[in-house]
C-alpha cells in the first residue's frame, strides 16, 4: 500500500517541542507506505506532540560511538551480532523476557569473538520495534474483515473492531515500554550480567546437552581461553560491562519524526527513538518518505535488499543515504532466501565495492526463507536458515570481501516456532510452542547453534 502525501494530511505541522531543521519535514510531501490511518483521530495530535517534548531514548554521542564500532566492521576489524524479535509486544516486556533476550544475545557474541578474533558489536532489535509491515491492509476470518495487525504501536493483535482500529495512543505507550526496556539492559550490560566468565558458564550448559556435542572442542577451546585469560591477570572487571545498541525498522514516520532531536554539540538532526534504524524491503524506493527522512538524520542506517534488488538500486541508496561514503554509516541487510543468495549477492557486492563506498554488508538469513508449514503455521527451516548464511560467507570469501555481520529474529525463550536444528524442533511442536504475534523466531537454544556454526566459519577465515 503506497499512500498518497495528502492522505497524510502534509499541512499538519511539527508541535512546538519537534526539532526544526532544514529539510528534516521534506518527507510529507513525498509517497509513503505501511502507516497507520490514525491521522484524522482526535488523539493524533496530542500523541505526537507528547512525543516531541519527552526525553530522549537514547544520546546522541551513544549514537556516534556505535557509528564507529560500525566503521571498524566495514572495514572488517569487528562484527556485527544483531538479534531480537520480529515484533516486541507490550506484554511481553517483562524482565524476564528481556533479560533472556539480553543473555542470549551475550552468550552468541561470545562465541562468535572467539570464532572471529574481532570484536562483536552487540545490538538488540528490541527497544523500539512496536511496528510491522504487511502484505496486506486487511485480515479476514470467518466472513468479518478487520484491519490487519501492523504491531503494537498501531494496534492489538486480538480479533476484534477495538482492538484493531488504529490508536495514535500508542505510540506514547511504545515510547515508555522502550525507556522501561532500555533502563533494564543498561542495567544488565553495565551491572555484572555480562560479565564474561558468567555467559561462558551458560553456553557450557549449552554443550552439555547431548544434542550439541559436535560443539564441545569449540567450547573447550573458548574456556582454556577464558583460564588463560584469568591466570594472566585479565581484567574480569572491565569485561563485566559491555556496549549494547538499540535497533528498530523506522517504520512509522509519526514517531520517528517526533523523536527527533537537534544535537547541541553539533548542530545535527539524531533519531533518538534508536541508535541504529533500518528502513525495511517496502519501504527503500529512493523517492519515498522512509529514504528521503532517513537521509537527514546522523543515525547509522541499515537497508533491507531482497532477491529483486539490482546493484543500480544499492548505488542510488548509498548515492541517497551516503553520499559522502561515511565508514559505519550504511548497512546492506541482504535478505535473500537459501535458493538465492549464492546467485544474487555477488553481483550487487561487487559493483557496490567498486563504486568505492565502504558499506557493511550484514545478513539477515530469516526473512528469504519463511514457509507455512502442513499445519497452517509460518515457519523457516533452520537447515535453509544456516545454508543462506554459508551462502553469504561463501560469496564473500569468493569476492575478497567481509561478511560483516548477522541479523537475526531470534528469542531468548523456549518457543517452538523454526524446524529443525541439533535438538530438533517439529511441527507438532507448534500447537503448544508458538507465540510470535507475526514471525517464527529460533529459539534459545536455536540461535546459540547458530552462533557455534557461525564461529566454526570465522575461525576458518581467520
Amino acid at each position: 500500500m503506497t499512500q498518497k502525501p495528502a492522505d497524510l494530511d502534509p499541512s499538519f505541522p511539527p508541535s512546538s517541542g519537534a526539532a526544526v531543521y532544514p529539510g528534516l519535514d521534506d518527507w510529507r510531501s513525498l509517497p509513503i507506505s505501511q502507516q497507520p490511518t490514525w491521522h484524522q483521530d482526535p488523539g493524533y495530535e496530542a500523541a505526537v506532540a507528547e512525543l516531541s517534548m519527552v526525553p530522549p531514548l537514547v544520546f546522541a554521542g551513544e549514537v556516534d560511538i556505535l557509528r564507529e564500532r560500525l566503521a571498524q566492521a566495514a572495514q572488517g576489524k569487528a562484527f556485527l551480532l544483531q538479534g531480537g524479535d520480529c515484533a516486541e509486544t507490550f506484554e511481553a516486556a517483562t524482565a524476564d523476557k528481556i533479560s533472556a533476550r539480553v543473555r542470549t544475545i551475550l552468550q552468541m557474541s561470545v562465541v562468535l569473538t572467539y570464532g572471529a578474533s574481532l570484536p562483536v558489536i552487540k545490538m538488540g532489535r528490541m527497544a523500539g520495534q512496536f511496528a510491522k509491515p504487511r502484505s496486506s491492509n486487511d485480515e479476514t476470518r470467518g466472513g468479518v474483515t478487520l484491519p490487519a495487525y501492523r504491531g503494537d504501536m498501531v494496534n492489538g493483535f486480538e480479533f476484534t473492531p477495538e482492538s484493531r482500529r488504529h490508536d495514535p495512543a500508542r505510540m506514547v505507550r511504545a515510547y515508555h515500554t522502550s525507556a522501561s526496556t532500555l533502563n533494564l539492559i543498561r542495567a544488565f550490560t553495565q551491572g555484572g550480567f555480562a560479565d564474561l566468565r558468567l555467559v561462558h558458564h551458560w553456553n557450557r550448559g549449552f554443550t552439555a546437552n547431548p544434542a550439541h556435542s559436535r560443539y564441545e572442542s569449540l567450547a573447550r577451546d573458548i574456556d582454556r581461553a577464558v583460564r588463560f585469560m584469568d591466570v594472566c591477570g585479565a581484567d574480569f572487571e572491565a569485561l563485566k560491562r559491555v556496549e549494547f545498541f538499540a535497533s528498530h525498522e523506522a517504520l512509522l514516520l509519526d514517531y520517528e519524526r517526533a523523536l527527533t532531536r537537534i544535537d547541541s554539540r553539533t548542530g545535527q538532526p539524531y533519531d533518538t527513538s534508536a541508535h541504529f534504524l533500518w528502513i525495511g524491503e517496502r519501504t527503500r524506493d529512493l523517492d519515498s518518505a522512509h529514504v528521503d527522512f532517513l537521509s537527514r538524520v546522523r543515525n547509522p542506517i541499515g537497508v533491507k535488499l531482497g532477491p529483486n534488488s539490482t546493484a543500480e538500486d544499492a548505488l542510488a541508496l548509498i548515492e541517497k543515504l551516503d553520499p559522502e561514503r561515511e565508514p559505519g554509516r550504511l548497512t546492506f541487510i541482504t535478505r535473500m532466501g537459501a535458493g538465492n543468495i549464492r546467485e544474487k549477492l555477488p553481483t550487487l557486492v561487487e559493483k557496490v565495492t567498486a563504486s568505492g563506498a565502504q558499506v557493511l554488508w550484514v545478513t539477515d538469513p530469516m526473512h528469504g526463507n519463511t514457509v507455512t508449514s502442513p499445519n497452517g503455521y509460518k515457519t523457516r527451516n533452520f537447515d535453509d536458515v544456516m545454508d543462506e548464511v554459508r551462502g553469504f560467507f561463501e560469496v564473500h570469501n569468493e569476492l575478497g570481501t567481509f561478511p560483516g555481520g548477522l541479523h537475526v529474529e531470534m528469542t531468548g525463550d523456549d518457543v517452538s516456532e523454526c524446524l529443525g536444528g541439533a535438538d530438533p524442533v517439529d511441527q507438532e511442536a507448534f500447537v503448544e510452542g508458538y507465540e510470535s504475534v507475526c514471525d517464527p523466531r529460533l529459539n534459545h537454544m536455536q540461535s546459540l547453534e547458530m552462533a557455534f556454526l557461525v564461529a566454526g566459519a570465522l575461525a576458518e577465515k581467520s
